[in-house]
């Protein structure tokens, strides 16, 4: 399963224009609530999932037929973005209970990749204590101890969740790992930090060795900067972790994982709006070749045109997401 790593990532995701992210936490469920529409094949079956999803009763629960149809290619996404941070988390247990040891998880959403607008920073802590409950959860409450990005955050984060079940660090604690730790989990580690990353990761590999998952990382950076020499070790490095868990969207389609299966290729279903149709399966992450393969160049053409106007579909395509809740 290492094979499925982020050793493309650098080219696959810097090539994405910075768009503006959102401080409101209901704007993020109407990204991935337009997914949920995704799931259904007719017209009522569609009006049913939704008035589930809204709390009301679905009149077709008991009808065979109709649960069978749902069954289509899209099925496996999610219904919203709290929803894939749960599935996330579940993912993350069963490699984890597999016996693996690393592990990456990432949700390549613009408002959860750029963190600069007031309150991004907030959403993100919640979404990453939902991450790390159904961790705990999903493998029978395994000591789990959250590391984040600096000694404030953490700090702050422990205050305010007097309840969690899960421990506090950071990154620059003089002993961020504790020997009763069982499960650890780097909360959004910043390339800049890289240094400590690597040094609790090589320490987790010693007897007995214990899982490691980073959620969210932004090892990868555009820093042009750095030398040939730490780019290659930082890959290498990164190069040991399996992406259990992974979500993009794309101008004409998505790219989806979720641990065991396979990579997973969609792209739009022309003839029914806001719904998937599957591309492609893979057993590793597809490349922009790859992708330009599948959706017939577009990926190649879009090199072509201006930053603005890579901007402006990407945002196009989380927009026709966010419509079918926003209603």
């Amino acid at each position: 399963m290492a094979s499925a790593t982020y050793s493309n990532l650098s080219g696959y995701v810097a090539s994405i224009p910075r768009l503006p992210s959102t401080s409101h936490f209901s704007s993020s469920l109407h990204f991935f609530g337009g997914i949920s529409r995704l799931k259904l094949v007719s017209r009522s079956t569609t009006q049913a999932k939704f008035e589930k999803f809204q709390g009301q009763e679905n009149l077709h629960d008991d009808d065979p037929q109709q649960v069978e149809e749902t069954e289509e290619d899209d099925s496996c996404l999610p219904s919203d973005l709290e929803g894939a941070v749960r599935q996330s988390g579940q993912a993350s247990a069963e490699f984890v209970s597999s016996g693996e040891m690393r592990a990456i998880v990432e949700l390549l959403i613009p408002q959860l990749q750029f963190l600069d607008d007031e309150g991004a920073q907030v959403e993100l802590w919640e979404l990453s204590k939902i991450f790390l409950d159904t961790l705990i959860e999903e493998t029978g409450g395994q000591r789990v101890k959250a590391i984040f990005p600096d000694a404030g955050a953490a700090a702050l984060l422990k205050y305010q969740w007097k309840d969690a079940a899960f421990g506090f660090s950071s990154l620059g604690d003089r002993k961020p790992v504790n020997t009763e730790d069982e499960i650890i989990v780097m909360v959004v580690p910043d390339y800049q930090m890289l240094e400590y990353v690597q040094k609790i990761a090589s320490d987790l590999s010693d007897d007995p060795p214990r899982p490691l998952i980073m959620w969210n990382p932004r090892l990868v950076s555009e820093d042009v900067g750095v030398g040939i020499n730490v780019r290659r070790l930082r890959r290498e490095f990164l190069s040991t972790f399996t992406v259990v868990y992974s979500m993009k969207p794309l101008p004409s389609g998505a790219v989806f994982r979720c641990y065991p299966g396979l990579w997973k290729v969609f792209y739009d279903d022309t003839e029914r709006p806001n719904r998937y149709l599957l591309a492609k399966e893979l057993i590793r992450r597809p490349d922009i070749e790859e992708l330009e393969i599948i959706f017939g160049g577009q990926e190649k053409s879009e090199k072509k045109t201006s930053l603005f106007d890579q901007a402006a579909g990407i945002f196009s395509s989380l927009n026709r997401f966010m419509r079918v809740i926003s209603r």
